[in-house]
């Protein structure tokens, strides 16, 4: 069967990772339908999704606004479409405010994903790609992180994604009809390469180019850095950044696996660029491609947070056949036009089409 045959339901479509995936969905062949509450997306996210695949792809594209918590509303959209595939990126995702508030995140990512599968079995939809995280990992004893680590999460988020991890190899035993794919990803960052989608998260940003895109142009008066007293080359956090469109086409690689034969278990894979930058450097990086000062607060680490974590990413090349293309690339912005996301469309497409732009690391000055 053909992937023009099939349909696949992404929760959580309306996001920054789900957008440029059902974009690659679309242009792959897929009908898509999105669920989401919108609690950190916006519809005109959607909107300009179809506005980037063009009207005879946008027929294939359904958004429905609901909520993993009631079940009533999964019930509601599986009645009426038969999935062959679910790709599941709902959730709630910031580290800081999970330890804060842990409940939230019990309620938002446990809750909802439990609900899902319930659906699921009682639709007879058993394939899943599942949006896990390297926060499974913790901090890890060595690096980059392999997926037969140990895992240890170190905060409540993480926690939420192991659980979930353990919850999905326990279904598949049970019931070995299911395909599972866990999908653990590093630090997403850029924005497709039309400007129309990229990352706009509502309130203060829980990831790094945004918040610094955010004090570059003035939203905020500073970048605080949590932790520079890291046994790091800088003493800042070392993290792997990947780029969106690398996470989104590994996303189609997961699916394509997942119909490759009838049953192929509860597979993890890592996607990440295998190397890992700093907050520092990151910082400096876009300091020097963009020509603007990016004021720092230097604060004390955060509770939750791991000192430094990469990838290794050979077993999604030799299994999924996916390799990422942006590496080693920053994904910085030419401020010049002193533009960052908004929800205007026309403001939220040129901030884009520079948020997209890659600058290798070597030209920057690091190794």
């Amino acid at each position: 069967m053909g992937s023009s045959e099939k349909t696949i339901l992404v929760t959580g479509g309306a996001g920054f990772i789900g957008t440029h995936t059902v974009v690659q969905l679309l242009n792959d062949g897929y009908r898509v339908s999105i669920i989401d509450n919108l609690d950190n997306s916006v519809i005109e996210a959607v909107h300009r999704v179809k506005d980037l695949v063009g009207p005879e792809l946008s027929q294939k594209l359904d958004f429905n606004l609901g909520d993993l918590r009631n079940r009533d509303d999964l019930e509601k959209l599986f009645s009426k479409t038969k999935f062959d595939a679910v790709i599941h990126f709902a959730g709630l995702k910031a580290v800081a405010e999970s330890v804060g508030n842990p409940r939230r995140y019990f309620d938002n990512n446990l809750i909802g994903t439990i609900n899902l599968y319930e659906v699921m079995a009682k639709y007879n939809c058993k394939k899943m790609v599942f949006s896990s995280s390297a926060t499974v990992y913790g901090q890890p004893e060595k690096i980059p992180c392999v997926e037969d680590f140990e895992l240890k999460a170190m905060n409540p988020y993480g926690r939420t994604k192991l659980f979930l991890e353990e919850i999905a190899r326990d279904i598949q035993k049970a019931e070995p009809d299911w395909s599972i794919i866990l999908l653990r990803y590093f630090n997403p960052v850029g924005a497709h390469e039309s400007g129309k989608i990229g990352e706009d998260p509502k309130g203060i940003p829980n990831n790094l180019m945004p918040y610094i895109q955010q004090v570059a142009v003035g939203r905020l008066p500073e970048l605080n850095v949590y932790g520079h007293d890291y046994p790091t080359k800088d003493g800042s956090a070392v993290r792997d950044y990947i780029h969106v469109m690398d996470l989104a086409d590994g996303h189609i690689a997961a699916v394509r696996k997942l119909f490759s034969s009838e049953n192929i278990g509860c597979i993890a894979y890592n996607l990440g660029t295998g190397s890992g930058t700093s907050v520092l450097e990151m910082v400096a990086a876009f300091e020097k491609a963009s020509g603007k000062k990016i004021p720092i607060k230097l604060c004390p680490r955060r509770p939750g947070d791991a000192t430094a974590v990469y990838a290794s990413t050979e077993k999604a090349q030799k299994e999924l056949g996916w390799k990422y293309v942006y590496n080693p690339i920053f994904f910085l912005i030419d401020y010049s036009s002193k533009i960052w996301y908004s929800r205007d469309v026309q403001r939220s497409m040129e901030v884009g089409k520079q948020q997209s732009m890659g600058i290798p690391v070597k030209a920057l000055g690091f190794n």
